[in-house]
């Protein structure tokens, strides 16, 4: 069997854009060929390969030939570009490798943003990063997604490569004003959690043989996560690098650390497919080199 290439851009560019009507526009074809072409696809498997919700996803068939679309069309840019651009139309440059990546929040607001640097002076890469917690992320290979994810699991994904990265800190900080308020008890503190997936602040109180906590904020972003405990919202388990000068000098709204609440070590890893692809080889030396920065 063999899938027909504009089946597989029709499947690639509906789970891109979520919708037909996107991957339409995506493609510069009408949603109606968009669906036709699904259709056709899933015709000649003889399964479906799309849930026609909002937005679209793949099926688990779907996951299986979204991966293979993926790596056809990373390979054809990538033949493309070493035969020298565009071939015999004259005037054609040669195609932007598509570079989809899933990476943590924590990671993407410290050490990753040099990966960011590195390939925006490439020129001829585009850099689509996908946002998810390091112990999510590597869904986001499983369902042909993403090429490349920041995980914190050193099972390989099957197809995938796993590279030991190092590890993020996470230190426990709370505004100095709001613990004496709280009587300089932490179960008494409310906690700022970044997302419902978020268990590190959680993970504490367990530990120290502690229920839930009094109140908890939900701020989704790292640099507004630790603005917040800054704030004085509530305490939180925050990224080196991050957390700003612990306070010493006894001011009431500077960050101080919890005390009694360790620093906590996450390894991360690298995940990608393994592909002999010359773009996603020099992206996987970039993340390695630029997690240099980790412990």
């Amino acid at each position: 069997m063999r899938v027909r290439d504009d089946h597989f851009k029709a499947l690639v560019a509906c789970v891109d854009e979520g919708t037909f009507d996107g991957a339409a526009a995506a493609l510069r074809i009408t949603p109606s060929a968009v669906s036709q072409r699904v259709k056709a696809l899933e015709q000649e498997l003889g399964q479906i390969v799309l849930v026609r919700s909002v937005p679209v996803r793949p099926t688990p068939v779907g996951e299986i030939v979204l991966r293979t679309g993926r790596q056809r069309a990373l390979l054809d840019a990538e033949l493309v570009r070493a035969l020298g651009g565009g071939g015999s139309q004259r005037g054609v440059s040669a195609p932007v490798v598509d570079l989809p990546v899933a990476v943590n929040a924590d990671s993407l607001a410290t050490w990753f943003v040099e990966v960011l640097e590195t390939v925006g002076e490439w020129g001829d890469a585009r850099l689509r990063v996908f946002v998810e917690d390091q112990d999510h992320s590597a869904q986001l290979l499983r369902d042909g997604s993403v090429i490349g994810a920041v995980t914190a699991s050193d099972v390989a994904v099957q197809g995938c490569s796993v590279q030991e990265l190092g590890v993020m800190r996470y230190v426990a900080r709370v505004r100095r004003s709001q613990w004496e308020a709280c009587g300089r008890s932490l179960e008494r503190v409310p906690t700022v959690r970044f997302n419902d997936r978020d268990d590190l602040q959680r993970g504490v109180l367990r530990r120290r043989g502690l229920g839930e906590p009094p109140l908890e904020h939900v701020v989704p972003s790292a640099e507004g996560f630790s603005a917040a405990v800054r704030a004085g919202l509530g305490w939180g388990m925050i990224p080196e690098g991050l957390e700003g000068p612990a306070g010493r000098g006894g001011g009431r709204d500077e960050l101080i650390p919890v005390p009694g609440v360790e620093p906590l070590d996450v390894p991360l890893y690298w995940q990608c497919w393994r592909l002999d692809a010359p773009s996603l080889a020099r992206l996987s030396d970039e993340v390695t080199s630029a997690a240099h920065a980790l412990r």
